[in-house]
């Protein structure tokens, strides 16, 4: 209760940023990838879909990648209490930014400004070529392949096409990455949740706000590669935590 209470004052000082993983999803019966009932713990070869190399190369991993996506609870999962709770402490102007792993557009669904959100590992809700680097919305596409294309090509160029997702061994996005660097740097606390930290450079975030003076706490049900960066770990799950620490906050700023 103790370390409860003293992260509520950090977050009711403001200048937080949140780093969200996975785990703040599976509340929203979205599963995560490594964990004892992830993706990729049940079915290991599920991540040559998200191997850049293998979706180019392998015709079959994309057609099974286009199958996946047209039933992914991204397009029908609702947002839960710990994406509702930084929505609340983005409204008491407490929240600078969210910078996430997730690609569920989640945290815009649930309320958050769009222009505070970023996404370091792109969104499944856009598809884009790989080759002439073209956006439609994924939508379209999964309509073209519930008419009967298996592997739909670029309309523009006939390229391949892939949702706008970072895969292994595609680089992020410089810009965005800059970004959730300099939101890092500015912070004054660091709120991790939900995230396993072991996917760089997004688990590097971490230092890159110790090393800028920033507290750090970790909302997470295992340990991560940075627990001994934080000043404080929670165990308590994200949807009961997160609430929690942001309605006692508030009390703390109305007192």
């Amino acid at each position: 209760m103790a370390d409860v209470d003293q992260v509520a004052g950090w977050i009711a000082a403001g200048g937080i940023v949140a780093l969200t993983g996975a785990g703040i999803s599976t509340g929203s019966g979205i599963p995560d990838y490594r964990g004892p009932n992830g993706v990729w713990t049940r079915d290991p070869s599920a991540t040559r879909m998200s191997t850049y190399a293998d979706y180019v190369n392998d015709p079959e991993v994309r057609r099974r990648s286009w199958r996946s996506r047209s039933t992914h609870p991204a397009f029908t999962a609702e947002p839960n209490a710990g994406h509702h709770a930084l929505v609340d402490l983005e409204h008491r102007r407490l929240l600078e930014a969210i910078v996430t792993q997730n690609i569920d557009g989640l945290h815009q669904k649930a309320g958050s400004s769009p222009e505070r959100v970023i996404e370091v590992h792109g969104t499944i809700h856009q598809a884009e070529c790989v080759a002439c680097g073209a956006r439609t919305p994924m939508h379209e596409e999964l309509q073209r392949v519930a008419a009967g294309d298996p592997d739909p090509a670029c309309g523009r160029c006939r390229g391949i096409v892939k949702s706008a997702t970072i895969s292994f061994g595609q680089s992020l996005d410089s810009d965005v990455l800059d970004r959730a660097r300099r939101a890092a740097e500015s912070c004054e606390l660091l709120l991790v949740i939900g995230s396993s930290l072991s996917v760089q450079p997004a688990a590097g975030l971490v230092a890159v706000a110790a090393a800028a003076g920033a507290r750090v706490v970790i909302v997470n049900a295992e340990p991560t590669p940075y627990d001994e960066v934080a000043q404080v770990i929670i165990r308590e799950p994200i949807e009961r935590a997160l609430p929690s620490l942001a309605d006692l906050a508030g009390s703390r700023r109305a007192s």
